[in-house]
């Protein structure tokens, strides 16, 4: 093949065979090309990895191919099918793309609620029901928002499809889809122009609160506050969080981060208060959006949350079953199409069938679960050959091993990532599904099927992606609404025809077993399982993988996921490592954009202050990726490989460089810089590159001019004292300071502060290489000075406290800091440590001195006290103290032995190690002489132990040593033994003995059997020699003997086993026993009985002599022989009488009375049985009489059955000998009947009998067969009698008689149906009744009525088809229907089979169903009075045009609209409105008073108000009408017609005229959905026309009558906004709005002037709404004066707005002496002139029992001003202040409510509304100033309620 080039695509054609129709949404079938196929050679599928690399640049553009291996690749499975578990997951297909969002419908009602306060004033107080059930609107608007809103819906007519989506299992009607069409406009539809509105103004900008401002004291003080959106009753508005930084506590924290820092950007839900940074988010946003914002947990509802459910765990077997009862269910038992199945997946998947749910045994871990492939440490299969198995083990193409081989980048990952590294096994059943997805960090994938049914896959390439994912987010709006990362979570499909007509190109591949299926980077790709199969699938990653891996990293950034791996450790790994020229390119290009992007960020960094720095700690395995867990940005998620941010006050959190501006709020000089690697290191790598990819090409040439150009120094600068400096200029300065410093005396100080100051360079490149060096110097010199100083402050401080918890110094150490030749920094210190080093030397040598020779232990404890003052930690210290406490245990040890008194408290083994450490101890002591004697004891005793064990043990013996020994102190293994062999003796002896007491009175032998049984086993195993063996093996036998015997009183035994056992017992002496002698008697009286026995089965006794013997058994307790014989032989006796009483019983009896026949066979089985019984009697005689009758009776029938054959045989029937035969075969007859009389009386089953009934039957058969010879029989007698003859009898060989009579009936049912076939359905045809006439001379019996008949038949045939041709030949116009009726009914009543009677009955039968499709149409009843209702129709079609005509200005005098008459002497009546004339009598009782006044017609009436007095609409108007297009095609259908019909005609000319009218109408139509404009009058007469001509004479067309029915519906809808605009009450803006709504539902073009009238002024009346509740809510801010003004302007709006002006004049009434509205403060009324003062303006600070203003104070005034007010209290009954308790009320008065205050406004609500807004003369006295405190009287205040606007409902 070469190069393995694809046979089924070439260069992107595709090949037919390939491909695949999926059928989309909308009905259509599209085209899914295939991807490419191909078929490598042996040598190129060698190396997967070369391969691919070959065939990418051609595969990679369809994001897919198929590889098909060599026909030699046929590797084993692996897996044993038996025993193979694993789990499923439970998939809803049905929901994979038509699922509602996972929102929750609280959230969705708390918004919506909000709307509709905010916009509409009103809350959804009411359950909207459909279908009988609560509408889920949530559900509601996503389905409308899936579909691409409420607008688009009408449009593409798809409200079938959101009824589906609401009601997924109800049936959609046209009914539900209006229903749920005006519930959407109702109550959705305003709130989708909102929540589209909302979206559009989201990123325009950032919604923020306005800063409260401060009063009072409160003024001078500063204070932050962070804010956040929320929702109140007055819109929008910010929630304040006041945050003490002092404290930093924090009221907010954010659910990702953790953080309560930043809230300005702190984003709050509106319903659970959670908190997220805007950057925290998945993804995140760049602004706070703009109305209510909820989080995804409030927005998704846990019920409907869609994922993939764990199911059962399955076997293989069982899952198959599961799998084929699927396939069996859909497609039934036969095999389906991959198209068949295609079609009916994606009908699943788009929600056409229902609910679908299988299962899928999908990311099945192969290192759980085992792999397909085979594997090295797999137990090999016993069918696979080793060889086999162990080349397929280490073959490439083995998934096991593709992601580690030979140049694959993920060799360097060190732990195996399951599905990634290790790869999934996927077991799938039919529409099994992988939902549309790319692979982990965009690596590649490879899938195996290992057997089964194929996979189907779609792909999507990845330079299509972004493409790919916008028609996703169109497609499913809501979805991912819902869930931002939908395409994360592999649950989701859509229909690749989608994709498709959007442009997106969609490739697919069909997966056979044994082939790889490979996708490529970044390629979308999804499918679904045919069936039942098994496949494997790992990710691998080439060279060419880097890029995409590096995309890869930015979408896990992104959309904040936690990667699979680190893809900058994988980088840097792999940098570090030889790898080959085809890594080496791409993995320089990825180095050079990380150090890019690395040396960026740090440099930003620096400038923004973060100067603090330090390396990461140092990994374990740096060559390998994975082996340790880098963190993570609290941000993004990212793992931190090469740097990270943190903080002082998080120590434990770290953020990505690009997030540091997010982990607090402190000043950057708290932050650090981690990493680890410095630029310079990162630069190193990339320039190591260069040596792996040979030549130097232009491009790497360029590529490394430009990262030479971005390692040198840019001008970094930052600001310092006296100015600024750049990063070079500050390096140069620190290292001239650190200089200096390093050569002088060591300062801590000094040091630590030189090194925290090189840490803002040391991470930088290679410029900064001289700073990394010094800093290095300095690090090490800092390290051996504190060492030094370190080591003298320990030995001086252990000098003068000699604490043992003060560790000393190690020597090694202090010889480690002494061993440099030049000192790293001036440290006196040094001088100090070489002193005690000296010292350390000394003492070492005397240890030595002393180890080598044995002192005394004085001695050596003296030299280790003098080792333990000394200060510094010598090691051979230890080997002393070792020596002296060896020492010390061993004495401890012998003394302990030595001084022990119990006996064998001494293990022998511990005196011979204590033996055996003398030579170690090497110290000379008086216990050793003492050990050597008692080990000499010891191994005496021993020694006669083991003696005494050799022979044969004598238990004397044994106590003799026993008795020696027993106070010896040592534990002697062998004496021990000896003392249990004697124990285990004497315990025998006792058991034997407690036995044998009084054992022949037990009664258990059997147990006494088994204490004797186990006595003797254990004495044959006892050691010790013992002399009562014989005497219980002895005893044993006794007791087996008498327990033989017991066991004769327990159940009855043989006759030889009682003699067996007496034998037993006369042997061991003991038949004396009394049982033996019980015994001895029954054996006595058994022998006796069974002689009787044996006597009475030789000689053939009685029965009752057997019972005799029976009975007398049952005293014997013995099992006797011949006990069964006896029962055997009685047995069979009585069996045989059971079965000889019916035989019996018939003898007794004259008359049998049973019903059933006894068996002549069972009588013989019966005497012959009786030969063998054993017992005689004397029924078998009598047997034997029976038997002799019965075969008598079968000689005479077998001699009757014979002359009845004979009969039978003649051969010839003639007229004469007919007579003669029939009474013969009578006579036969009556013979038989008496002979079955007889074999019956007998009650015997004779075969005879059935004989002789069937040679009645066919007796009685031929009899009546001869009759018809003289007679004219009907077809049923005929039919009847040959249905006889080939049922029963003529069917067997009966003779030739029944031969000649069968042929001759054959002829007879021929020629009667003949005869009778012209009143019959099925006719024959002139021939063969010609024929069967003819057949009549060859039978031999003749029928001459019948052939007389089918003569005549013939004649009448012959004379009607001489009419028929003479009809045909006349003109169309002469053939006359009445004819053609009279030639069917002759041909119906006489005539043959012909094709002339085919054609008569179809043209009339043609004609007629024309007729009756025509009557169907008008609705005619009676067939005769078609033509007159055609004519009638005709004329109110003439009516109709006239009354079109009439429209153009053609008058016509004497016309009338309801009739065609047009007479003028009948009473009639003329509309009001269109003047047009209509009869009293045309009317009826429509009309009473008619003449007394005025009246108007329906079609009027109805444009007019849009309904009618008695409901519906004008008359025929939408009523049943004949449908035009019908009669359009029943005449297509009637032009071939043989026959002239009047109806034909009229019915054109009516046709014609229908067309006529149908364009008049559709002009008036087409004028009515265009005009536009003010004046409807002109709309009204064109409609008025249309429907008085519909009325008279239309038919129904239905595109005019929908298009009619639209022009009406806009015409009301334009009246009803006339009426609503003209009348004398302005429009509310709720009227305004439901109009509104209306007019989505007519569809009213946005130009009409009616709509602009309505949103114009939608418009204006929300916009003062909105801006006179803000003033209303304001608390006093805008002046009154602009108050005034505003009401000023509500009044003269052309809109009504009650509830606003309300608000404002609430909002005008002022109160207390600082003159502002009510404001929520604290308020006192006056108990005089009750009006209200703020505590505050009147300085009070408690509440008085009783408050009196200033300005009541005085005694005369108060009394005038309580006169005045009391008076206008009477009289002004419209408006009434809050009151204000009398004194005498124990609890002070407090602020009034403002909701009880506006309570007291009841009766300004009341009034007319539009009265009392729309009159502004009182507004200007509404304009008054304030008046100064304390200096008015309670008279003023009455001019002011005068004044006020309410004053003016009392005029």
């Amino acid at each position: 093949m070469g190069k393995g080039r694809p046979r089924a695509v070439e260069k992107g054609v595709v090949g037919p065979n390939l491909s695949a129709s999926s059928s989309s949404s909308s009905g259509s079938s599209l085209t899914i090309p295939s991807a490419p196929v191909y078929y490598p050679s042996e040598d190129e599928f060698r190396d997967p990895l070369e391969y691919i690399c070959k065939i990418r640049a051609e595969a990679e553009p369809y994001g897919i191919c198929r590889i098909v291996p060599p026909s030699s690749w046929k590797p084993p499975f692996a897996l044993e099918l038996d025993s193979f578990t694993f789990p499923t997951k439970t998939q809803a297909i049905h929901q994979l793309q038509v699922r509602p969002a996972s929102c929750d419908s609280k959230t969705f009602e708390l918004e919506y609620n909000r709307f509709l306060e905010d916009h509409c004033g009103k809350r959804l107080r009411r359950k909207v029901v459909f279908e009988g059930e609560e509408l889920d609107l949530c559900k509601l608007f996503n389905a409308a928002k899936r579909y691409g809103g409420s607008d688009k819906v009408v449009k593409e007519k798809k409200w079938g499809e959101v009824v589906r989506f609401v009601r997924p299992a109800r049936k959609v009607s046209e009914c539900s889809k209006h229903v749920l069409h005006q519930l959407y406009l109702e109550h959705l539809f305003d709130y989708e122009e909102y929540y589209n509105k909302l979206n559009k103004e989201g990123g325009r900008g950032c919604k923020r609160g306005l800063q409260e401002e401060k009063k009072g004291e409160h003024n001078a003080e500063c204070s932050s506050s962070k804010r956040r959106r929320t929702n109140n009753n007055d819109g929008e508005r910010a929630r304040v969080r006041k945050v003490k930084k002092e404290e930093e506590e924090h009221d907010q924290i954010c659910e990702q981060c953790r953080s309560g820092l930043h809230g300005e950007v702190m984003l709050l839900c509106d319903r659970c208060d959670k908190g997220w940074h805007i950057y925290c988010l998945s993804p995140p946003l760049k602004q706070i959006p703009s109305g209510n914002w909820y989080c995804l947990d409030c927005l998704n509802s846990d019920e409907d949350c869609f994922g993939f459910v764990p199911g059962k765990h399955f076997s293989l077997e069982a899952f198959r079953r599961v799998a084929d009862r699927a396939k069996k269910k859909w497609f039934g038992p036969g095999p389906a199409s991959r198209v068949q199945i295609e079609k009916k997946f994606w009908e699943i998947v788009e929600g056409s069938i229902g609910e679908v749910e299988v299962m899928y045994g999908s990311d099945l871990d192969t290192s759980i679960y085992g792999s397909g492939f085979p594997r090295v440490n797999d137990q090999r299969q016993e069918s696979v050959e080793a060889k086999i198995w162990d080349e397929y083990c280490d073959s490439p193409w083995n998934l096991n091993n593709l992601p580690k081989l030979k140049g694959s980048v993920l060799r360097a990952v060190h732990n195996n990532i399951t599905g990634v590294m290790v790869p999934w096994l996927y077991i799938g059943m039919l529409f099994s599904s992988f939902c549309w997805h790319f692979e982990d960090h965009c690596f590649y994938s490879m899938n195996y099927h290992h057997w089964g049914e194929p996979k189907c896959w779609y792909s999507v390439p990845g330079s299509e992606a972004s493409a790919f994912e916008k028609v996703m987010r169109n497609s499913l709006p809501d979805l991912f609404d819902a869930q931002p990362d939908l395409l994360f979570q592999l649950v989701t499909m859509l229909n690749p025809s989608v994709l498709q007509e959007n442009g997106v190109p969609v490739y697919s591949v069909l997966q056979e077993p044994g082939n790889f299926v490979i996708t490529f980077p970044r390629s979308y790709h999804g499918g679904f399982n045919l069936g039942l199969n098994c496949a494997e699938a790992v990710n691998f990653a080439p060279a060419d993988w880097l890029p995409h891996g590096g995309f890869g990293a930015g979408l896990y950034q992104l959309y904040h996921k936690t990667a699979v791996l680190s893809h900058e450790e994988l980088v840097c790994v792999l940098a570090k490592s030889d790898c080959d020229s085809r890594v080496s390119p791409y993995l320089k290009k990825e180095l050079i954009r990380i150090y890019n992007k690395e040396k960026t960020w740090r440099e930003r960094l620096w400038k923004k202050g973060i100067t603090k720095s330090c390396l990461m700690s140092s990994r374990k395995f740096p060559e390998y990726v994975g082996t340790e867990e880098d963190p993570t940005c609290i941000i993004c998620q990212q793992y931190l490989y090469l740097s990270g941010v943190v903080c002082r006050c998080r120590p434990s959190t770290f953020v990505c460089l690009e997030h540091s501006e997010r982990l607090c709020e402190c000043k950057s000089s708290r932050l650090r810089l981690h990493y680890r690697h410095t630029l310079a290191e990162l630069h190193d790598l990339v320039l190591a590159m260069d040596k792996h990819c040979g030549e130097e090409t232009t491009q790497s040439r360029t590529k490394k001019r430009q990262l030479q150009c971005s390692n040198e120094p840019t001008a970094l600068t930052k600001k310092v004292k006296g100015g600024h400096a750049n990063f070079a200029q500050l390096a140069d300065k620190w290292l001239l300071r650190s200089s200096k410093i390093f050569h002088s005396r060591f300062s801590r100080e000094d040091y630590v502060t030189v090194l925290k100051e090189a840490e803002q360079f040391v991470w930088a490149g290679s410029e900064m290489n001289n700073v990394r060096e010094m800093a290095n110097n300095l690090k090490e010199a800092r390290k051996w000075a504190e060492g030094v100083r370190k080591s003298v402050s320990k030995i001086e401080s252990w000098s003068s406290h000699r604490d043992k918890d003060i560790e000393k110094i190690q020597l090694e150490y202090i010889n480690e800091l002494l061993s440099f030749d030049l000192l790293p920094c001036d440290e006196p210190g040094h001088l100090i440590l070489k002193g005690y080093a000296e010292k350390a030397r000394i003492l070492i040598e005397e240890i030595n001195t002393a180890m080598s020779s044995c002192p005394k232990i004085p001695e050596l404890e003296l030299l280790y006290n003098r080792v333990c003052e000394f200060p510094v930690y010598v090691k051979e210290s230890e080997r002393l103290q070792h020596k002296i406490s060896s020492a010390k245990v061993w004495i401890e040890g012998i003394t302990k032995c030595i001084s022990e008194k119990q006996p064998a408290a001494i293990e022998l083994d511990v005196l011979y190690k204590l033996k055996l450490e003398i030579p170690e101890v090497e110290v000379q002591l008086p216990q050793i002489e003492m050990l050597s004697d008692i080990v000499g004891k010891a191994e005496s005793c021993r020694a006669q132990c083991v003696e005494i064990l050799k022979g044969s043990i004598s238990l004397k013996d044994i106590e003799v040593l026993l008795l020696e020994w027993d106070a010896f102190t040592v534990n002697i293994p062998e004496l021990k033994l000896l003392r249990q062999y004697h124990t285990d003796a004497v315990s025998w002896n006792a058991r034997f003995e407690a036995v044998l007491m009084k054992v022949h009175e037990r009664e258990d032998q059997h147990n006494v059997v088994d204490e004797l049984e186990h006595i003797l086993k254990d004495g044959a195993t006892l050691k010790i020699q013992v002399d009562q063996m014989p005497l219980v093996e002895f005893e044993l036998k006794k007791a087996r003997c008498r327990e033989k015997a017991l066991r004769t009183r327990e159940s009855k035994l043989s006759l030889d086993f009682i003699q067996e056992v007496m034998v037993d017992a006369e042997g061991l002496h003991i038949e004396g026993e009394q049982i033996y002698v019980d015994m001895s008697k029954a054996l006595d009286a058994a022998i006796q009985w069974e002689e009787r026995a044996k006597y009475i089965l030789a000689h053939g006794a009685q029965i009752s002599d057997f019972e005799d013997v029976l009975r007398s058994s049952e005293n014997i307790h013995v099992t006797l022989p011949s006990l069964l014989d006896v029962k055997e032989a009685l047995s069979k006796a009585m069996a045989w009488l059971s079965r000889s009483e019916p035989f019996l019983v018939h003898c007794s009896s004259l008359e049998s009375g049973s019903s059933s026949l006894l068996k002549v066979d069972t009588l013989k089985e019966l005497i012959s049985e009786s030969k063998n019984l054993k017992v005689s009697m004397k029924e078998i005689k009598i047997l034997e009489t029976v038997l002799m009758n019965c075969e008598e009776w079968e000689h005479d029938a077998c001699s009757l059955l014979q002359d009845t054959r004979c009969l039978l045989d003649m051969t010839t029937v003639g007229e004469g000998i007919s007579e003669g035969l029939i009474s013969k075969i009578e006579n036969l007859l009556a013979r038989i009947g008496s002979m079955e009389n007889t074999g019956l009386s007998l009650t015997f089953d004779f075969v005879e009998l059935s004989k002789l009934k069937d040679a009645c039957s066919l007796l009685q058969w031929c009899k009546k067969a001869i009759s018809f010879c003289s007679a004219a029989p009907t077809l049923e007698d005929v039919e009847s009698l040959m249905s006889d003859a080939e049922t029963s009898y003529c069917t067997n060989a009966c003779g030739a008689l029944c031969d000649l009579l069968f042929e001759g009936v054959k002829w007879l049912r021929q020629a009667t149906k003949i005869i009778s076939a012209s009143s019959n359905s099925t006719r024959c045809k002139l021939s063969e009744a010609e024929e069967v006439l003819t057949d009549s001379q060859s039978i031999s019996i003749s029928f001459p009525l019948k052939v007389t008949q089918i003569e005549t038949a013939i004649e009448k045939h012959k004379s009607w088809l001489e009419q028929v041709h003479q009809f045909f030949s006349l003109r169309l116009g002469e053939r006359s229907w009445s004819v053609i009726l009279q030639l069917k009914e002759l041909g119906i009543a006489g005539a043959f089979y012909c094709p002339e009677l085919d054609s008569i009955l179809s043209e009339v039968e043609r004609v007629q169903k024309w007729k009756r499709q025509c009557m169907d149409i008008f609705r005619i009843v009676e067939e005769n009075s078609l033509l007159g209702s055609l004519e009638k129709i005709r004329q109110n079609l003439d009516r109709s045009m006239h009354i079109y005509d009439k429209a153009h200005g053609l008058k016509e005098k004497g016309s009338y609209a309801c009739c065609s008459i047009g007479s003028l002497d009948q009473e009639f009546l003329t509309c009001s409105l269109c003047k047009e004339c209509y009869h009293l009598r045309c009317l009826g009782s429509l009309t009473v008073d008619g003449k007394q006044s005025a009246y108007v017609c329906l079609c009027c009436q109805y444009l007019v108000s849009g309904t009618l007095q008695n409901g519906g609409s004008p008359r025929g108007f939408g009523g049943v009408r004949p449908a035009l297009q019908k009669i359009i095609e029943l005449l297509s259908d009637e032009d071939d017609f043989c026959v002239c019909m009047e109806e034909r005609e009229m019915l054109k000319e009516v046709l014609k005229q229908a067309r006529v009218c149908k364009t008049h109408l559709e002009g008036i139509v087409d004028f009515a959905l265009a005009y536009s404009d003010k004046d409807l009058s002109v709309l009204f007469e064109k409609l008025a026309t249309a429907l008085k001509a519909i009325e008279l004479g239309g038919f129904y067309d239905d595109e005019g009558y929908c298009n009619l029915t639209l022009a009406i519906s806009r015409y009301l809808w334009k009246v009803k906004v006339h009426r609503l605009l003209e009348g004398s009450q302005k429009p509310t803006i709720q009227q305004i709005q439901q109009h509104l709504k209306e007019r989505v539902a007519v569809n009213i073009p946005p130009e009409d002037y009616f709509k602009q009238k309505l949103t114009e002024l939608k418009c204006s009346g929300l916009q003062w709404a909105d801006k006179a509740k803000k003033v209303a809510a304001d608390s006093g801010a805008l002046p009154l004066e602009k108050v005034f003004e505003l009401i000023s302007e509500g009044e003269n709006l052309p809109v009504l707005v009650v509830k606003e002006l309300k608000l404002l004049k609430d909002r005008s009434m002022l109160y207390c002496i600082c003159r502002k509205p009510y404001d929520q403060r604290a308020m006192i009324a006056c108990d005089k002139c009750d009006e209200w003062y703020h505590f505050g303006c009147v300085k009070l600070r408690s509440t008085p029992k009783v408050y009196i203003c200033p300005a009541c104070e005085p005694l005369a005034e108060t009394l005038s001003t309580s006169a005045v007010v009391d008076s206008e209290r009477c009289t002004d009954a419209k408006f009434v202040e809050p009151k204000t308790p009398s004194p005498k009320h124990t609890k002070p008065r407090m602020s009034p409510n403002k909701d009880e205050f506006l309570a007291t406004q009841k009766m300004v609500a009341r009034t007319d509304g539009a009265n009392v807004f729309r009159s502004s003369s009182g507004i200007d006295r509404l304009r008054w100033r304030n008046r100064k405190p304390f200096r008015r009287a309670a008279k003023k205040r009455a001019e002011l309620d005068s004044l006020s606007l309410f004053s003016q409902l009392q005029q």
